[in-house]
């Protein structure tokens, strides 16, 4: 294999002949030489680039990169078992040489086995139970996961703080109107106050303030001043209680209510000067159905300045009109009753009346000017800033209905309904009814808003200007079964739209979230935070819960479920939103920002069990599909005619046509497949086997074959995107790799510690991820049956796995209700470790240089930055081999180096000036080198150094406090980004230093006495010596 490999490469040595062996390079194309022109080149530089090249003299060797894709180099397994007659021809049509290596050299970019996925953001739970609270400026929700109190950020989707209390569940909370205190009550009747936390925090909140025992029963509603520095209280002991935030006190106390607290309202008029009020007021409601007025400036009293009777139950929500003349309340009575309080209010004080018992003065009863039957339960009620003409009073309502309606008092009629009322008709149908009530309604007069919070945890946000839906927010998604990308179309003809643009969401509920997933195929938006990341959309059709999904590249879903039925659901294009603003939104976001909508098109029913499998097929060359495949518990597989879906969108649903039904196996269908060119259907069953069916042009259904080896149920099941293989998922913790030639198993990926619920191929079907009951999701290289990574974000069994179309971006969802979107980083990190190895090297070089100049200042923090204590010990020990004599030492440097400890002056002096994170750093190394005895003498000697240049409280602190890095140290840190080593603490190294110390002192201790000894037998010897001449003098 000889070539002219300079003229393709230009920078290469030169090379005597004009051939390559294309065999050698691309080893999937066959044998033979082959005559490559420089043009030919050109189209294959791309992926010639991530081969290795080896020129000689005569010849240039190339490696191509570890990569097979044919079927047939794959390894069989004897002990699986197959059965059936072989499927039909399959085979792509032979395609030139030429054409062949410009499709591989397109794809060149994308064809290096990917090797990591990094999380690029998650979507879990913003909050599960409890009250719910929203800034000011409605940026920042504040709610409890789990019983832990924390705010997430609406725009950036994050959580900014949690809010560390005590192990009982969260009562009541409240935000202040300046978006700066926190206040919460827990079930062990406590308050704490906290600053609330704007941006992310990585550590928990603590409060500022702490009341052990702010009540005597638990706090069910509280509400904060709209001058942010009281707090009040409402207990199901009839108490209201009123405490000062800075300052944590009690201010008010107002007893004589007959029951639990269910309402809390400030209202404060201003006065004639600043920072004056006129009026100061906290209206409260409990379970007698009583309506209370207190008034915070009467000094000295705890009596209602006015009680309101009138409603039969429970007053749930109550407000104030602007002037302060008239008081609204609505409760479960299913009224909403005003009250005219200008008797009251026209002086600001309460009338005379007459004398009652024990000489008390009993207050006038405001006039009731109004009833409104507003026909549901009332949860929420509030009176809405006048904007208008003096004298309209408006107000909203939410509860039973799960829709918030705003009204004109005296008119008595419904201004604006904001949703949609759920009925339910059966007995399912009334309990997804109760799940979708309001329970509460967040006004933000801000920014015009009003939010309703449902029993299902969603949260609504609606203009009042425009009367859109500005946000929908799903704030627990529980178990998460099954996620599918979805593409939508283009807002302008203009935009081409090759990917994805949403991702569909399926939990143990009947409603089918929909999320935007902008930051997936936009780098730059990726960078600055996804667009709206927490607004997403429910799909409801759906009776039971929805078990299955399936997408087409037309953006079409289908949703299977326990209902029986299969729904197909179609994009459309909503009117944009119109914004309050015209100035926050640019010209680019208005051309990016569509307002995409999916609405049901067509149903499929007909199935006796519940559906667990569906997925689309048949796709033309614009990506529509032409039939449906569904599997269900009944073992039946139905194939769906969706032809009559490829005209406009009907205006409602169509029920599609059954083409073929065939009962595929004994047990319950978990799992479908159809292969790319819509020829194949595979299955996957709880009967332990996966069977492959050839679909006819009728679309009808033959078995072809068997798939048997897997010792337990089968959960997934994919063809591969480009050869004749299909792979299985199974309870028995493998994945098993098929030949759709003579279906015998042809590789066996073992793992997983439980069951593969989820299957897909990538990166051109050289590699498949898996995700398993264990949590984790593993990503493998076929040809080496490698685990070339795992990764552990979840906490329970993952159910969902989806890829995007150009596979660089993967979501898995679990049980544990947290969706993770992963983002591949293989090419990211290959550049950091390259970017590390030239830094290392960098850095390295500057050490020796260093070490030329006897910059030992230098070389040490270099050393101890770079984590090399080889290189630091050969300093230490070179310095202490050269140290020079006292006796001999010609120059005064040289004498001050003999006097010194380490062996030279200046190290003394760098070791007794280093910071107090190099001091810690080295005194690891030291605890290492002072285990080994050979290592001991350098160890000893600079701890002494140490020891004699900082004092005990110097080295404390050293472990005390996080210092800012500076310097060589910060900048090797930043590059290289090393983790703090475990075990670095005061006590660890002392503890580590000690016992080895006093085995050393103990071994020197010996050799002294031994060189003793030593000198004993020495001068014996020399006496010996001695004797023995003056005998011989005798003799002679």
């Amino acid at each position: 294999m000889i070539g002219r490999v300079r003229q393709a490469f230009p920078g290469l040595s030169e090379v005597s002949a004009s051939q390559i062996s294309v065999a050698q390079v691309f080893p999937d194309l066959g044998d033979g030489l082959v005559e490559i022109s420089r043009d030919m080149w050109k189209d294959v530089l791309p992926l010639v680039k991530t081969t290795r090249v080896v020129v000689s003299k005569n010849e240039a060797e190339t490696t191509a990169p570890k990569k097979k894709r044919k079927a047939q180099v794959l390894g069989t397994e004897p002990n699986a078992t197959a059965s059936g007659s072989g499927p039909p021809v399959l085979n792509a049509p032979t395609v030139g040489l030429k054409r062949r290596l410009r499709a591989r050299a397109d794809v060149g970019a994308s064809e290096v086995d990917n090797h990591n996925f990094r999380t690029s953001r998650e979507i879990g739970p913003v909050f599960t139970s409890g009250p719910v609270a929203l800034t000011s400026d409605g940026n920042l929700l504040v709610g409890c996961v789990n019983e832990e109190p924390r705010s997430t950020s609406l725009l950036l989707g994050s959580t900014t703080g949690t809010y560390q209390t005590d192990s009982s569940g969260v009562t009541s909370l409240a935000v202040s109107p300046n978006n700066a205190h926190l206040a919460i009550f827990t079930s062990s009747l406590s308050l704490r106050l906290y600053p609330l936390a704007s941006s992310d925090s990585s550590s928990s909140i603590h409060a500022t303030k702490h009341i052990p025992r702010a009540h005597d029963a638990p706090v069910h509603v509280s509400t904060i001043d709209p001058t942010s520095t009281l707090v009040a209280s409402g207990s199901a002991d009839g108490i209201v209680k009123v405490h000062d935030i800075r300052r944590g006190h009690l201010t008010h106390l107002f007893r004589g209510h007959g029951g639990i607290v269910s309402a809390l309202k400030f209202f404060y008029k201003p006065g004639s000067t600043a920072g004056s009020w006129d009026i100061m007021w906290l209206v409260s409601a409990s379970a007698d159905s009583r309506v209370r007025v207190y008034d915070l400036a009467a000094a000295g009293t705890g009596s209602p300045i006015m009680t309101l009777e009138g409603h039969v139950s429970v007053p749930r929500g109550v407000g104030v009109s602007n002037d302060g003349r008239y008081v609204v309340s609505g409760g479960r009575d299913s009224v909403v009753l005003i009250w005219d309080t200008r008797p009251l209010t026209e002086n600001g004080k309460p009338e005379k009346g007459a004398s009652g018992k024990k000489g008390k003065k009993n207050l006038l009863t405001p006039v009731l000017v109004k009833t409104i039957p507003v026909l549901e339960r009332i949860e929420a009620l509030g009176v809405l800033e006048s904007e208008d003409s003096e004298g309209r009073l408006r107000f909203y309502t939410g509860g039973q209905k799960g829709v918030i309606k705003v009204w004109d008092a005296w008119d008595a009629k419904v201004l604006r309904t904001f949703g949609e009322e759920v009925e339910g008709s059966s007995s399912l149908e009334d309990e997804g009814e109760e799940s979708r009530q309001i329970i509460d309604v967040l006004y933000t007069p801000s920014i015009h808003s009003l939010s309703s919070v449902h029993a299902d945890q969603n949260v609504l946000t609606y203009s009042l200007r425009t009367g859109n839906k500005t946000r929908q927010l799903v704030g627990y998604n529980d178990e998460v079964i099954d996620a599918v990308f979805l593409s939508s179309p283009s807002p302008a003809p203009s935009v081409n739209r090759n990917f994805d643009t949403h991702l569909a969401i399926a939990t143990n509920s009947s409603l089918v979230r929909i999320y935007p997933t902008p930051d997936i195929h936009n780098a730059d938006t990726a960078e600055k935070g996804p667009l709206n990341p927490l607004n997403a959309s429910l799909l409801s059709g759906h009776t039971d819960i929805v078990l299955a999904l399936s997408s087409a590249p037309n953006g079409w879903l289908a949703s299977a479920g326990k209902d029986r039925e299969v729904r197909i659901w179609a994009p459309i294009r909503a009117p944009l939103q119109e914004p309050d603003d015209e100035n926050d939104m640019d010209e680019d976001d208005k051309k990016l920002t569509d307002n995409v909508e999916w609405t049901c098109v067509g149903i499929c029913a007909g199935h006796a069990e519940s559906v667990g499998a569906v997925v689309f097929g048949g796709l033309d060359a614009n990506g529509v599909p032409s039939f449906l495949v569904t599997g269900s518990q009944d073992r039946t597989l139905k194939v769906w005619d969706l032809s009559v879906l490829k005209g406009p969108t009907p205006p409602t649903p169509i029920k599609l046509k059954s083409l073929t039904t065939t009962k595929a196996h004994d047990k319950d269908i978990n799992a479908l497949d159809v292969a790319p060119n819509g020829r194949l259907a595979a299955t996957g069953s709880q009967d332990k086997t996966a069977k492959v069916f050839e679909v006819g042009s009728s679309h009808d259904l033959a078995p072809t074959g068997t798939l048997k080896g897997h010792k337990r149920g089968v959960w997934s099941v994919r063809f591969s995107p480009v050869e004749r293989v299909i792979a299985t998922g199974s309870g028995d913790k493998t994945v098993k790799l098929w030949s759709l030639d003579d279906w015998t198993c042809l590789k066996t990926f073992e793992g997983h510690t439980n069951s593969i619920l989820r299957l897909s191929f990538l990166t051109h079907g050289t590699q498949i991820v898996s995700a398993g009951s264990d949590g984790l999701v593993k990503l493998w290289t076929i040809r080496t049956e490698e685990c070339v990574a795992t990764l552990d974000a979840h906490e329970d069994k993952v159910w969902a796995l989806a890829m995007s179309v150009d596979e660089r971006t993967m979501v898995s969802g679990a049980a544990d209700s947290k969706v993770v979107i992963w983002r591949d980083s293989t090419e990211e990190e290959q550049l950091e470790k390259e970017e590390q190895r030239a830094k290392g090297v960098e850095l390295e070089q500057n050490f020796s240089n260093y070490l030329a100049l006897n910059d030992y200042r230098n070389a040490i923090q270099l050393a101890l930055a770079m984590d090399q204590p080889g290189r630091l010990y050969n300093l230490f020990k070179s310095v202490r081999a050269a140290r020079p004599t006292k006796s001999i030492a010609p120059r005064p440097q040289d004498t001050e180096s003999a006097q010194s400890i380490s062996g030279s002056a200046e190290i003394d002096q760098v070791l007794a000036t280093l910071s107090g994170s190099d001091l810690v750093r080295l005194l690891g190394h030291i605890r290492t080198w002072n285990a080994s005895a050979r290592t001991s003498t350098i160890a000893q000697t600079v701890l002494h150094a140490i020891l004699s240049t900082h004092s005990t409280e110097n080295i404390i602190a050293a472990f005390g406090k996080d210092e800012d890095t500076q310097g060589l140290e910060a900048e090797f840190t930043s590059a290289f980004k090393q983790k703090e080593k475990p075990g670095m603490d005061l006590r660890s190294i002392v503890d580590g230093l000690i016992p080895y110390t006093e085995r050393h002192l103990t071994r020197a201790e010996r050799l002294v006495q031994d060189s003793f000894v030593v000198d004993y037998v020495l001068g014996e010897m020399d006496m010996g010596l001695a004797l023995g001449g003056l005998d011989a003098m005798e003799v002679s």
